[in-house]
């Protein structure tokens, strides 16, 4: 029998039913609204439901407080049928009956349905919205992003004459940020005629989400201001503020005055504000690039959930450590027993995106057919990435025509950027003419990738159309990534004074991506004069990044002028510069293994140089060996 089904016989037997008459001090209601206590506390349906049947055996299912605790239990299980079930036999409501309702059909995402039931509530002659009510439709307004409806409860407020409730206030307050109306916000906030540290996080957390100009000093300010007004950010606070902290040194700086609030004040004692704070506190960090300190914040967290570690995981990433990113990954499931979500996969997809991480990221999409996550737009983009930048395109292909999930704009660019990794301009371009005929206009990336197949594929003429294309059909303005990309295929091609004239004309201020285009084209066709305007250029605009001077350096060693190397190895000393050296990696039976160059740190180091030797007389063709199957 259905579940529907078993709570409808159970309720429509309740007009048959006599009430038996229990105090609100009776033990029987005690014992029986502590088991559905329980039950809220668990999200436990099976719970909720047998203290359905017990409350309904009892004759107490018609108590004004056991109909709004099933309610809320119902919902919280979510299971709003049922829940609206028991609002509607329920015969006398009262308003904390209705705002249940409406709260539990928020809590389910039901927006529609919340609005239903408060339109029958403002028509009922016996009931009106109070301020939970109001406040409780308003953060439904700035979840779902409906500044319309929002204006609209806001004016109901004031005609009602709750805005001075301070839940309500604040609710309002939360509304216009979220819908990105931050002087509307201020303009509630600062008629308010109470505030509390609610207040001061719903407007902070809207300026720090809003794209305002000048948005770290204005915050900051505001933060001032709420403790002279007397009143101490909470974790709340901090956790809005972190966003801002981390990259370079003076806002890192910031973060670990935060990190030190945050210990003095015990603000991460509370109920999940150690995971939560944690969390923010591990990415802060990760973006300063300083994956150890939030490696040593992680192992000392009392509690981890799956949040905890898809943010480290996910700061591995961003600091280009994949094996550690990998190993964490492997932990959490394995050690841990912490099933990963769509976060988690989404932040180790990256890791994998290598042929020596092939194998991981095949399982990693094993994974999601079995979890039935295979419909997530955002999963199946990370794993079409993934396989592109493997290597594998048909497979990368594979998950782009699965019809299992709804393809975005990301979704194309990122398969027309892995056609543009590998030169495939003729696909690249047909993919893209699709996208336009679908209506999907592109962006920036899907741009760069088009524009970056047709350079590979020396599609000039393609590539020119495309540019001119989407600058005065589609209005997009050339960015510093989709100029370079011009310039990389004209000089592609040996169009370098082509290439030149674009960078003249070009509306941008060209950067280094521009002249390191036209350079890596000058050096591929010998034109020493180009290489040299691209060098000076670079070493302008870039005179602390080595490259520039080992590049140029190389140059002029090709070209037998000893002295001027002697100069540029000296500028190099002087300003204490040193180029990282290259590296490249390979894994053989689960083990990563680096090498650099002129690396022979490796165990094997002598019988790699001897095996190279001698495939390097084999390409020349000097090598004279009797035994063909030892190169098979």
């Amino acid at each position: 029998m259905s579940t529907h089904f078993s709570t409808r016989k159970t309720l429509a037997s309740c007009t048959h039913f006599t009430t038996r008459s229990y105090t609100s001090s009776s033990p029987v209601l005690d014992t029986s609204l502590s088991l559905l206590h329980l039950s809220i506390s668990r999200h436990s349906l099976s719970l909720t439901k047998q203290s359905h049947a017990r409350l309904h055996r009892l004759g107490l299912d018609q108590h004004p407080v056991v109909a709004t605790k099933l309610i809320s239990a119902y919902s919280l299980c979510q299971n709003p049928v049922d829940a609206r079930l028991i609002f509607d036999s329920f015969r006398y409501k009262n308003v904390y009956i209705w705002n249940t309702m409406v709260n539990g059909y928020a809590k389910n995402y039901l927006f529609d349905e919340s609005f239903d039931l408060f339109s029958q509530m403002c028509l009922s002659e016996d009931f009106s919205p109070d301020g939970f009510t109001l406040s409780t439709l308003s953060k439904a307004c700035g979840d779902i992003g409906d500044l319309r409806a929002g204006a609209a409860i806001h004016g109901k407020c004031i005609r009602i004459g709750f805005l001075t409730d301070i839940v309500v206030g604040n609710s309002i307050v939360y509304v216009y940020c979220k819908c990105g109306k931050f002087i509307d916000s201020r303009k509630v906030f600062d008629e308010m005629p109470q505030r509390n540290v609610s207040s001061w996080n719903s407007l902070i957390a809207g300026l720090v989400n809003s794209r305002e100009v000048n948005v770290d000093s204005c915050v900051w300010e505001f933060v001032r201001s709420m403790r002279i007004d007397g009143l101490e950010p909470d974790a709340f606070t901090v956790s809005s503020l972190l966003p801002l902290c981390g990259g370079d040194a003076e806002r890192w700086s910031y973060g670990k005055e935060l990190h030190c609030y945050i210990v003095k004040n015990e603000l991460n004692v509370g109920l999940g504000s150690d995971v939560h704070l944690g969390c923010c506190l591990i990415d802060m960090y990760s973006r300063s690039n300083k994956v150890n300190v939030a490696r040593r914040l992680f192992d000392r967290m009392e509690s981890r959930n799956v949040f905890v570690w898809t943010a480290l995981i996910n700061g591995y990433v961003q600091n280009g450590a994949s094996d550690e990113a990998m190993v964490l990954f492997r932990e959490m499931q394995v050690k841990q027993g912490v099933e990963p979500n769509k976060v988690s996969l989404v932040s180790v997809l990256p890791a994998c995106s290598s042929v020596a991480g092939f194998t991981a990221g095949k399982q990693i999409h094993g994974f999601t057919m079995r979890k039935e996550l295979n419909f997530e737009t955002s999963l199946c983009n990370a794993l079409i990435d993934m396989y592109s930048k493997c290597g594998s395109l048909n497979l990368a292909r594979r998950v782009f025509n699965d019809h299992s999930f709804v393809k975005d704009a990301i979704s194309w660019s990122t398969m027309i950027s892995g056609y543009g990794l590998h030169g495939n301009g003729r696909e690249a371009i047909c993919l893209f003419e699709d996208m336009l005929q679908l209506g999907i206009k592109p962006d920036m990336i899907t741009i760069v990738g088009v524009l970056s197949a047709c350079g590979r594929s020396g599609l000039v003429n393609e590539g020119l159309t495309i540019y001119n294309s989407v600058v005065n059909d589609y209005g997009i303005k050339p960015t510093l990534e989709i100029c370079a990309c011009m310039v990389n295929m004209l000089g592609r091609s040996g169009q370098l004074k082509q290439a030149l004239e674009f960078i003249k004309t070009m509306p941008v201020e060209p950067g280094p991506s521009v002249w390191g285009a036209l350079l890596s084209a000058s050096l591929l066709h010998g034109n020493s004069e180009m290489q040299d305007l691209a060098h000076n250029f670079l070493i302008h605009i870039e005179p602390e990044n080595p490259s520039n001077f080992v590049s140029i350096s190389n140059l002029y060693a090709s070209s037998q002028k000893w002295d001027i190397v002697a100069e540029v190895r000296s500028a190099m000393k002087e300003k204490r510069l040193r180029k990282l050296p290259g590296c490249s990696w390979i894994t053989l039976n689960s083990k990563t293994h680096s090498f650099y160059v002129a690396d022979k740190a490796h165990s094997c180091s002598d019988m790699i140089y001897e095996m190279l030797e001698e495939l390097l007389l084999v390409m020349k063709g000097d090598f004279d060996y009797p035994d063909t199957e030892y190169l098979t």
